[in-house]
């Protein structure tokens, strides 16, 4: 999908959402504009008669089926509806549907609206801490949900287990593939691998500790607004581990000093909604690795990628810095708070 990335293309998907518009109630004139592009690309649209804003996601073809989108927006409205959590709502269609399916070429496209909701992203700066207090008990109360939700019969999403994220069948590819990955290397991240499995089948896949997950809870999936913080972006939701959504949170920057404080933050939020066994905090830096070997599996795979241009090959040093902490001490990074997070209610 490099295509995706090229200015033609999105030119092209930005023409697609210019033409669907209407379904939605708002003119062909509004002015689209890309917002992000990653695995989906996602443009805002404005109406330029009143001012109404909506954001459009153009799903990529050939990663979730239609039953995997209308499953997520379930999620996202039974979440909406007990006010679990502050997030964007779905539109609806003038035909009362909430996807727009339509015939590109030889491809099937899908797309959604969703309300715009204002904010921005978290800074990652000294209040990136109180922001993770926060975000520990939004977390505990999706996961409280997820356990008592009793979701429709035809719900389905991705799993992400060990072999669907860093075993024989990755939905983001093979960290094998990683460039410049020596023999030596590959050695570090085998028996790092071969670890986190051992770890994982210890610990189980239990009610309590595997079901329904956001699974990208990173900072560019926040928005803050004033002291409100939101949830964006269910596009990876699925079955996961419950305490993996923490290793999502930090991506691209497990190596930052605050990550200790960011970590006890969490922590203290999510217990303050519900508890949180010693078990499932100890299996946090083995997530942390899954974690990063997956993202290190989808920059092998995305190398055309902004994101993957920015990082270059500093990245997957980190990942080996990290494998070969953990597997001389246990955790892939030092997780000792410097100092005493903030707390807030």
């Amino acid at each position: 999908m490099s295509e995706l990335y090229e200015q033609s293309y999105i030119e092209h998907l930005g023409k697609l959402v210019t033409e669907s518009v209407p379904q939605w109630e708002l003119p062909n004139t509004s002015t689209v504009t890309l917002l992000t592009v990653s695995e989906n690309a996602t443009f805002q649209v404005t109406d330029d008669n009143d001012q109404r804003l909506c954001v459009v996601r153009v799903h990529r073809p050939d990663y979730h089926t239609l039953d995997e989108i209308e499953s997520e927006l379930l999620w996202i409205e039974a979440l909406r509806a007990e006010n679990v959590v502050t997030t964007p709502r779905p539109i609806p269609t003038l035909d009362d549907d909430f996807i727009v399916t339509l015939q590109d070429g030889d491809e099937t496209r899908h797309m959604v609206a969703f309300e715009f909701m204002p904010g921005a992203e978290p800074s990652a700066d000294q209040s990136l801490v109180t922001r993770f207090h926060q975000l520990g008990a939004i977390t505990a109360r999706l996961h409280g949900h997820a356990r008592r939700w009793k979701a429709p019969d035809n719900f389905t999403r991705k799993t992400w287990n060990f072999e669907t994220t860093i075993g024989e069948n990755p939905h983001w590819g093979h960290w094998q593939n990683a460039p410049g990955l020596g023999a030596s290397d590959r050695d570090v991240l085998t028996n790092t691998v071969a670890l986190i499995e051992s770890q994982l089948q210890t610990y189980g896949a239990s009610d309590m500790k595997f079901g329904l997950v956001h699974a990208d809870l990173r900072l560019a999936n926040l928005l803050m607004d004033g002291e409100q913080l939101a949830v964006i972006d269910f596009d990876d939701c699925g079955l996961g581990w419950y305490v993996y959504d923490f290793a999502a949170a930090i991506s691209f920057m497990e190596e930052d000093p605050q990550v200790p404080d960011l970590l006890q933050a969490w922590l203290s939020g999510y217990r303050q909604v519900t508890p949180l066994s010693e078990e499932d905090e100890a299996l946090i830096p083995i997530f942390i690795m899954l974690r990063r070997l997956m993202l290190t599996a989808w920059l092998a795979t995305h190398s055309e990628t902004p994101t993957a241009q920015e990082l270059g090959d500093g990245f997957l040093e980190g990942t080996l810095r990290m494998a070969r902490c953990i597997l001389h001490s246990g955790a892939p990074l030092d997780l000792q708070p410097s100092s005493q997070p903030d707390r807030v209610s």
